[in-house]
């Protein structure tokens, strides 16, 4: 269903105001058309899905400081640029570092079988949600396991995972969103 200026307008107000179900709306509103930005740009879908989670972090943190003068989109769309701009800034930055000193390696250890989802696949009534759940990308599997399975508070996912608050709630509703659509597909 497209939205009129209107109606964005109002949701933008809404969301202003605190509005969770607002927030979701423009996430699902806006999403494909910063991922597919991204996307021509990165050429990379993980870097294009992480830069527009990241845009969507830094616009709804931020969201009281957009001036209606401007297309929403063309806000988002200048957000997600400035946060590739910085991305290849870091990496830049970083393979310099890196070469600099050879001998350093950074240690990443990914936990993508958590013992809870083990303990719960057994459970009959679940096991169809963890298969479901399994079909996600790591990344999205951690933070609902985190606040599913673990019932852990945003604060709490946000500093397990080093990221912001804001970070943490993009990349729920996004999870939620792609696990109701594996699940519709059934």
């Amino acid at each position: 269903m497209e939205k009129t200026d209107d109606s964005i307008k109002e949701i933008i107000q809404k969301a202003k105001e605190g509005n969770q179900i607002a927030f979701s709306t423009l996430l699902d509103t806006f999403w494909n058309d910063v991922y597919g930005f991204q996307l021509l740009r990165t050429k990379n879908e993980n870097d294009a899905e992480d830069i527009t989670i990241r845009t969507f972090s830094r616009a709804f943190g931020k969201i009281d400081t957009y001036d209606e003068n401007y297309e929403f989109k063309t806000w988002l769309i200048t957000i997600s640029k400035n946060l590739h701009v910085d991305l290849l800034r870091k990496r830049k930055r970083s393979l310099m570092n890196e070469m600099e000193s050879r001998g350093d390696e950074v240690k990443r250890v990914l936990d993508e079988t958590p013992t809870v989802e083990d303990r719960l696949i057994t459970e009959q009534n679940l096991a169809h949600l963890l298969q479901d759940i399994k079909k996600l990308k790591p990344h999205y599997q951690k933070v609902i396991n985190l606040r599913y399975f673990q019932e852990m508070s945003y604060a709490d996912i946000a500093k397990e995972l080093n990221e912001p608050v804001n970070n943490i709630k993009v990349k729920l509703l996004r999870a939620k969103k792609l696990l109701a659509e594996i699940i519709k597909k059934k």
